[in-house]
């Protein structure tokens, strides 16, 4: 520690002691971002050009599923995005693993 840069200590010391934070927080963010509905859909209202009925996968299946009354096609996108959603925190866990281990 002795002549080691502020840089060094923390790339060094005070990162490895947070590792498994930084992954679960990486993993809440990926799941958070899939999932994000509500700010999106009430701002619509004050930008309709730019956030549109698919701006994200939830705002989709919403309009899908009630104001196109294609139920079935909601389900199946819906099934889709649990499945990527899925697919993205094993490949998080995965990647934090072995960080973690290093």
């Amino acid at each position: 520690m002795d002549g080691a840069s502020e840089l060094r200590i923390a790339w060094s010391v005070k990162i490895p002691q947070i590792k498994s934070t930084i992954v679960m927080t990486v993993l809440f963010s990926v799941i958070g971002t899939l999932q994000l509905f509500n700010e999106p859909n009430i701002l619509r209202t004050s930008a309709p050009d730019v956030i549109n009925s698919s701006y994200t996968p939830n705002i989709y299946t919403y309009n899908l599923a009630f104001n196109g009354q294609n139920v079935n096609y909601a389900a199946a996108v819906s099934l889709v995005v649990g499945i990527i959603v899925m697919a993205l925190v094993a490949v998080v866990k995965i990647i934090g693993n072995k960080w973690e281990n290093k």
